[in-house]
């Protein structure tokens, strides 16, 4: 099908259309009480759209919910749904529904409702003068045509005048198809977002996305710390050959693969918006939990805890388990079972972490990490700390300072 006669398939053009000749109901209202409809003149027809103006702009203005009735109709008859299967139909029309917030708005608004009475006038006006047309000429094949109440003379009575018919239907169809486009920008422009509903989407999308980044997190720290563990005291039983250490390693998968199932769920129920609450979120009182787990993994690990975890805030808890936790997955998972020092310490405001481990030969891995080390970064950071990692003296360390304020 040719490109330009497209938009005559599509149901959105007749759709706005139809916005377009609804908006001359109040100017037709008003013509049956001045000056009538009856062969109304050229400046009767001038009368007819000015004098509703003042109404429909002192509606827009006292009223900030015709900003949201506008806004509606705008987004259901000037732009295609997901159902039009029209290309960007799908994409939002860049219209506001929300009453309007301030003065500006409002001045919007009565630009858009005067824009609308306006164009709605027009329309009305060409689609009368231009089917009158199409129907004379038909009419002026048998007998004299009938000009009367239409802006352009017709040719006397003459059989071929059949031919052009289709003209004036074929204007007609132009016109509605450049007027909707028209009409469907312009709502763009004085129906969309205010910049203080902008900023609002803008917050409301950033927190979306930072929200699906902490998830990512607790996913990636949780499901790879027991996936690490699982995989390390596998390895570990099959190489030991021994029934009781293969017992032991069967028990530290059991028990990490729980608290990942609860880990899980728990995500799970966030992202359905599930109103049951949610389970605890591990915090680093429950750190006993991750040390035994690297213990039974092989690791040797040392641990040293000064000052009361307790007083440790909710949040810096629960963010510094994550860290914890992952800290010692990545020890397991590139250095293997070898010998770790973890220091927890509370005091003058500060919480602070370390992890060392001893690292195979004596050589660091090059680069800084992958998604693990960026994300306790990424998490000291949020937090107002900061955190480091990387080699020192033949030892891959950890170090995390987080504000308790």
């Amino acid at each position: 099908m040719p490109r330009f006669l497209r938009p005559l398939t599509q149901a959105v053009t007749y759709t706005r259309w139809l916005h377009l000749l609804i908006g001359s109901a109040i100017a037709l209202i008003a013509a049956f009480i001045s000056p009538g409809l009856s062969s109304p003149s050229a400046g009767d027809w001038v009368l007819i759209a000015l004098q509703p103006i003042p109404l429909v702009a002192a509606a827009a203005l006292l009223l900030p919910s015709l900003r949201r009735a506008e806004g509606l109709q705008a987004r259901l008859m000037l732009f295609a749904g997901q159902h039009a299967r029209v290309p960007g139909g799908e994409e939002d029309p860049g219209v506001s529904v929300a009453p309007s917030a301030s003065w500006r708005d409002r001045g919007r608004t009565a630009l858009w409702a005067v824009l609308r009475l306006e164009a709605g006038c027009a329309a009305m006006l060409v689609t009368v003068q231009l089917l009158g047309i199409a129907l004379a000429l038909l009419g002026s094949t048998s007998e004299p045509g009938d000009a009367s109440g239409l802006f352009v003379p017709l040719p006397d009575q003459n059989p071929l005048n059949a031919l052009f018919v289709p003209v004036p239907l074929a204007v007609l169809l132009a016109v509605m198809v450049v007027a909707g486009r028209l009409m469907a920008s312009a709502a763009r422009q004085l129906l969309g977002p205010s910049p203080k509903e902008r900023l609002a989407a803008l917050e409301e999308r950033t927190e979306q996305l930072l929200e699906r980044n902490r998830i990512a997190r607790e996913l990636h720290d949780s499901i790879g710390h027991a996936l690490t563990v699982a995989v390390v005291q596998a390895g570990a039983a099959r190489a030991a050959a021994d029934p009781e250490f293969t017992d032991r390693a069967l028990d530290a998968i059991e028990e990490t693969g729980r608290a990942a199932l609860e880990d899980l769920e728990r995500v799970l129920r966030v992202l359905r918006e599930d109103e049951r609450p949610a389970s605890r979120r591990p915090t680093l009182a429950d750190a006993d939990r991750l040390l035994e787990s690297a213990r039974a993994s092989g690791a040797k690990v040392d641990t040293e805890v000064t000052g009361p975890l307790e007083s440790v805030p909710g949040p810096v808890s629960r963010e510094g388990y994550r860290m914890l936790q992952e800290s010692l997955t990545n020890v397991l998972r590139h250095s293997g079972p070898v010998p770790v020092r973890v220091r927890i310490a509370v005091g003058d405001g500060v919480l602070g972490m370390e992890v060392l481990n001893t690292l195979p030969g004596g050589r660091a891995p090059t680069g800084r990490g992958g998604s693990g080390l960026r994300g306790i970064r990424e998490r000291a950071t949020l937090l107002g700390g900061r955190a480091t990692t990387g080699p020192r003296e033949g030892e891959w360390q950890v170090h995390v300072e987080l504000p308790l304020g």
